[in-house]
């Protein structure tokens, strides 16, 4: 677009759908009735218009209406990927940036796609979004075959450079990663005509990514295929999932070198390493060997583990290693450094005056070293990791103040004479009472951390080791992981039921509640499914293993509680930045500070120097702020997954505390989901006998209120008498006749059909309808003889819940597709004020957006296909857990049992996390705020004394300590289900 002047602009559209002039005649003829704009130039392809007057946006869309209006295609049509929108405000922003753009004719934004109807070249649009912060197009990785040299890569570049569809690459003789807008065919076919070989490393891949936006189809099939497409996450979600359990990681800055570490490994998509538990998750296509090669690298251990179970198992094998060593380490220290502290304190001497002096320092002088090569080595041993990684950690600071404290000391025993008289003092007590100190702050916080994972590892406990198989009639019992899917089983009573199954014979009562958090035990009978982990009660079953291994529900479960454990809220961020060069600042702060000390200080310098410089060494504690969040999350998480809820990640943890509004879908989730009969008015003759007519002509019939009408009827045993000649009209009603005579069922609209009068039953009807009850009418050919209320029950908790997430302070507003007379009745008996009514399934996430726009952070509880949209639309998704699969894949928090109350609960446990995060962290950096200024002596002009190394190291084993026994208080949050 080039502007002439201030009135007169020029645009060239491409055009699609001509064919001949006869078409360019009609768009040609259809824009020159466009007020101020002239026609440059037109073809087949293009069309080139001049326009005229202020508003020349405004004046190009009228020009594009026209053109469309003919049936043809005018603008630039972008269909983009997108990735990094994580929720319905970043989908929010987007769209806001293209309204932005004037000539942004029509968009349509998801988190995963774009569709742009616009006059912009595709780098315009794509400039305009990742400046946002967000990415567009594809990232294909490639496998390339054919490359032998730098010639064929930098020919593979030139052509990847001269596309302008291809945005980003890096080439290897055997790999390729490209984000483009092309397909994955194409990108090969591409590549192909160069005279190389391409496949893509991930076929699962393939098919998203050649996929393009949905078109409409029938309305089932397109909520559906929208909300796979909405649930669609980034390619890591399609790669390998990898556990290991990691050692010699102590702090912050360890983790981020870790991380760093696995992700510079080709072919890793996403990677979390969780400081509190030493392991880490890896997603990608790396292999295993490559991982711990590149952890190995950087400084630490690493050994991959096959399940949860091996995990714990290694874990536990190397916290009761670690926790064993700091014990030593503690004894050892405090052993040999209390006594010493105690005779400085009662008045002894710790300066050289003498050679008996040297003889008897000396003796101790020795003693420490041997202390810092034993319960002291493996701060010396991780420093020096870390200073040949050239980084630092926690290690680099226990390490350089006890060996400062350490040599000098020992110089201070062999050569009195080259020290002032003054500066003769040794420091032997700090280097032990330091490594006794932290050793000891080490072993209570191993300790404590075993503790936070306590949730996963009941879970883990819930499935147990063997499984009564029958096979020829015989049972015996076998190694879990030899039972396969399709073998029949046997659980006895009181038993854990081992796997997944369907209950083929038998009958008795599961005690669900570890799994779902349900108290109330389930009865079971055959066709019934039963869980693995849940408990038989007290009959024998036997039942056919449809889910074992990694497909039963308990696996999912403890993969989600796993990985969410193990993921970062947006709040870690900020402590990852700071610890990344926490440690060189502190080292620079001590060198700084002994510098000052030792040119400007009193006499001894020297002393004044060693002892704050060491105590700004040992005071800083990187530990607490690397456990600051991660104990927190896995806290949390688990206390939630206790009470059979299930948090995807702990973004969506600190997302939850922060909620505005919460949009209910009525049916399923408010109600139960199937319509009953609540109300029968028998207008003329008996009850009973009226109701089995209703269900002899319902009882073909496959719709919902006439299932609720045959249900009725079932449930009170009534005799259906023989209908004949029976018909039916779609969406009215059905007639036939019984016993000779010919009756009617169904709604208005069918009686007045018939010729029925009903106006004399308005007043019955309009009481039905502010009940919420859908009125069915039975007539004869005479008049009305019954009037039928069914509606869709509310669900005995949802009240009550509706009322706790009220003084929550939290906006509640219910959707429903039903009529507003009867949406409103309901949320009336709800207690809910804003109901939203007539919504259709593929409106539900536009109305989700529509109170983002309106600044207010949306959750969104659903439990079917066509919520799906909309869980993934919301900031928050919340399924419950007897939904769809679509339903609870699209949410962030799902509700494993049918209580509503549990949503408080969660809500309010993730309020509590958060502010368990926050103290956490603020604890961290006020600790170390106000810590290192003390311990560099910032207060020794007003008091003239100096903070002792030996109280820094109690202090920094202290700060860890505290933050532990923060998160893990988590844990011991008061659910109110578990109040009744």
């Amino acid at each position: 677009m080039t502007t002439i002047d201030t009135t007169m602009t020029y645009y060239t559209l491409p055009l699609d759908g001509l064919s001949c002039n006869g078409c360019v005649k009609k768009v040609t003829q259809a824009v020159g009735t466009v007020d101020n704009v002239r026609i440059e130039k037109a073809d087949t392809q293009a069309i080139s218009l001049e326009v005229l007057g202020d508003n020349p946006e405004a004046t190009l869309r009228q020009a594009v209406d026209a053109i469309e209006t003919l049936g043809y295609q005018a603008g630039f049509r972008h269909a983009l990927a997108l990735s990094g929108l994580n929720c319905g405000r970043c989908v929010a922003k987007v769209e806001a940036a293209l309204d932005a753009l004037p000539t942004v004719f029509s968009h349509s934004v998801t988190k995963t796609h774009a569709d742009i109807h616009t006059s912009l070249s595709l780098d315009s649009i794509i400039q305009t979004i990742e400046n946002l912060g967000y990415q567009v197009g594809y990232q294909h990785e490639l496998a390339l075959s054919g490359l032998s040299c730098g010639h064929c890569v930098a020919k593979v570049e030139r052509a990847l450079d001269e596309n302008d569809a291809v945005f980003d690459y890096q080439v290897s003789k055997d790999r390729a990663t490209v984000r483009t807008t092309l397909s994955a065919e194409t990108l090969i076919e591409s590549i192909a005509a160069l005279g190389f070989g391409a496949t893509l490393i991930d076929p699962s891949q393939a098919t998203s990514s050649s996929t393009e936006p949905h078109q409409p189809q029938t309305e089932t099939a397109e909520v559906e295929q929208q909300a796979k497409a909405q649930t669609r996450t980034e390619p890591s979600s399609s790669h390998s999932r990898m556990q290991f359990v990691l050692s010699g990681m102590t702090c912050a800055s360890c983790v981020k070198s870790v991380e760093t570490a696995i992700s510079s490994v080709d072919g890793v998509a996403n990677v979390s390493v969780n400081l509190a538990e030493r392991s880490a998750i890896v997603k990608g296509n790396a292999t295993v060997e490559e991982i711990i090669q590149a952890v190995e690298n950087a400084g630490y251990g690493a050994e991959k583990v096959e399940d949860d179970n091996d995990r714990r198992e290694r874990q536990q094998v190397q916290q009761a290693s670690e926790l064993k060593s700091f014990k030593r380490s503690t004894l050892a220290g405090l052993g040999l450094g209390a006594p010493l502290m105690a005779w400085g304190v009662l008045g002894g001497s710790m300066t050289i005056q003498s050679t008996q002096d040297q003889w008897a320092w000396g003796v101790i002088a020795v003693l420490t070293l041997i202390l810092l090569a034993t319960g002291g080595r493996h701060f010396f041993a991780n420093a020096w990791q870390a200073l040949m990684h050239k980084r630092a950690t926690m290690d680099t600071l226990v390490a350089l103040g006890t060996g400062a404290a350490w040599l000098y000391s020992t110089a201070v025993v062999i050569a009195p004479a080259l020290f002032p008289e003054q500066a003769r003092h040794v420091y032997f007590e700090a280097s032990a009472m330091i490594i006794g100190l932290i050793s000891l702050g080490h072993a209570i916080e191993a300790r404590a951390r075993a503790n936070t994972s306590k949730a996963l590892d009941q879970l883990l406990d819930l499935q147990p080791p063997t499984a009564l198989v029958i096979e020829n009639g015989q049972e015996t019992e076998r190694p879990l992981d030899e039972v396969k899917q399709g073998m029949t089983l046997r659980v006895k009573p009181g038993a854990k039921v081992p796997v997944d199954g369907e209950v083929v014979d038998g009958s008795s009562y599961i005690d669900e509640s570890m799994l779902t958090g349900e108290p109330v035990p389930v009865h079971k009978t055959a066709g019934d499914t039963l869980h693995a982990g849940t408990v038989n009660q007290k009959g024998g079953l036997t039942f056919k293993a449809t889910g074992v291994g990694s497909d039963t529900m308990l696996a999912r479960i403890i993969d989600l509680v796993r990985e969410a454990q193990s993921s970062k809220p947006e709040l870690a961020k900020l402590a990852d930045r700071i610890s990344a060069v926490f440690v060189p600042i502190v080292v620079a702060i001590a060198i700084v500070t002994a510098a000052i000390w030792y040119f400007v200080g009193p006499e001894p310098s020297v002393s004044y120097m060693l002892v704050t410089a060491t105590t700004v060494l040992i005071i800083a504690c990187p530990c607490a702020l690397g456990l600051a969040t991660p104990l927190s999350v896995t806290a949390a998480v688990g206390r939630a997954a206790e009470v059979g809820v299930l948090i995807r990640d702990a973004d969506a943890l600190q997302t939850a505390a922060k909620l505005h509004t919460l949009v209910f879908d009525k049916t399923g989730t408010l109600t139960r989901g199937q319509p009953e009969v609540t109300h029968v008015n028998a207008i003329h003759g008996d009850q009973e006998r009226l109701m089995a007519i209703a269900a002899s002509l319902e009882q073909h019939s496959e719709h919902p209120l006439a299932q609720a009408i045959v249900g009725y009827a079932k449930q009170q045993t009534l005799a259906l008498p023989t209908s004949n000649d029976f018909n039916s009209e779609s969406g009215k009603g059905i007639q036939a006749k019984i016993d000779g005579e010919r009756y009617y069922i169904g709604n208005q609209a069918w009686m007045q059909a018939q010729g029925i009068d009903t106006d004399a039953h308005q007043t019955d009807i309009d009481a039905m309808t502010q009940r919420g009850e859908t009125a069915i009418y039975l007539a004869n050919a005479d008049s009305v003889q019954a009037l039928i209320g069914v509606s869709d029950p509310i669900r005995d908790d949802a009240i009550d819940a509706i009322a706790r997430l009220q003084q929550q302070g939290l906006e509640v507003i219910m959707l429903s597709g039903d009529h507003p007379d009867t949406a409103n009745a309901i949320g009336r008996q709800l207690g809910i004020d804003q109901v939203i009514a007539g919504v259709l399934p593929d409106g539900k996430s536009e109305q989700i957006q529509s109170l983002q726009q309106q600044g207010k952070c949306v959750a969104m509880v659903g439990d079917g296909i066509n919520d799906a949209p909309a869980l993934a639309q919301a900031d928050v998704g919340v399924a419950m857990g007897s939904g769809s699969d679509i339903a609870i894949e699209s949410a962030q928090i799902t509700l494993m049992h049918q209580h509503l109350g549990a949503l408080a609960d969660a809500i309010g446990l993730s309020q509590a996390a958060v502010r368990n995060m926050k103290q956490n962290l603020f604890g961290a950096f006020i600790y170390n705020t106000l810590g290192i200024p003390i311990a560099a002596g910032i207060l020794y002009p007003f008091t003239g004394m100096l903070l002792s190394p030996v109280i820094a190291g109690g202090a920094m084993a202290l700060s860890s300590i505290t933050v532990v026994t923060n998160a893990n208080r988590l844990r011991f949050f008061k659910i109110k289900s578990d109040e009744k």
